[in-house]
């Protein structure tokens, strides 16, 4: 659950890192906590934000650590394709036809509408728009990964990722002030998964070569082609 209260054991384990570094981290304010005596109190949720915020900056074997760390939390399979399975037939765009910020939210959206899992277009429309107000999601060059805020158990038939790719780039709020042209919208019935899928899909696309083949892509189909590659590469590094 994300407001679950965590001591610095309890996030080292989670997310796969030395209990010296988050303990670094904790003081120098780095990861959000309240300290208590000589202890540090984590709530599961800010730490969940914390990690996605810095995901993009991390080397993979760092993002490799975490998602292990994510897994066995959770009592996932480590080692299993995660992405590749929320990405269901005709889940894919390409090309995506927008050129604003709007349109591809619209589409993706619409994507998942037509695919039978979103149940009320226009909430989950407001809340794509409430979380891109906050941030930005495109976090890698080119690629966003537009998410509601929170897990959304009762909005959804199941969890689901659409993808949209845009002929040209679309303005989307990225830091660099570059355009995005690869959209991944990502919808879980928990957040257990939510975490769990954006560790592997930062480590999937957090590579170049993989980003350049996905980025020409002539077809949904080779896309989805490419896209399972990489998460079989991924897990067999």
């Amino acid at each position: 659950m994300p407001h679950t209260q965590m001591n610095s054991k309890d996030v080292a384990a989670y997310l796969g890192m030395d209990l010296r570094d988050v303990e670094r981290h904790a003081s120098r304010e780095k990861i959000p906590c309240r300290r208590v005596g000589e202890r540090y109190i984590f709530t599961k949720g800010e730490v969940d934000h914390w990690v996605w915020r810095q995901m993009h900056n991390w080397e993979p074997q760092q993002l490799a650590d975490i998602e292990r760390g994510v897994s066995e939390h959770h009592g996932f399979v480590h080692g299993e394709p995660i992405v590749c399975p929320l990405v269901s037939e005709k889940a894919v765009a390409v090309p995506l036809v927008a050129k604003t910020r709007e349109a591809v939210i619209r589409g993706l959206v619409q994507r998942a509408v037509d695919l039978d899992v979103v149940f009320d277009r226009d909430s989950m429309l407001d809340e794509l728009r409430g979380r891109e107000a906050l941030c930005s999601t495109a976090l890698l060059p080119g690629v966003a990964f537009p998410h509601p805020r929170r897990p959304l158990p009762h909005d959804i038939a199941e969890s689901f990722i659409t993808v949209g790719l845009t002929p040209a780039g679309v303005p989307f709020g990225a830091e660099d002030g570059k355009l995005t042209r690869l959209f991944f919208f990502l919808a879980c019935k928990d957040d257990r998964t939510h975490l769990h899928v954006l560790a592997r899909l930062v480590r999937m696309l957090d590579d170049r070569g993989t980003l350049e083949a996905l980025m020409a892509a002539e077809s949904p189909e080779q896309l989805e082609e490419r896209l399972a590659h990489r998460e079989m590469e991924v897990l067999n590094e």
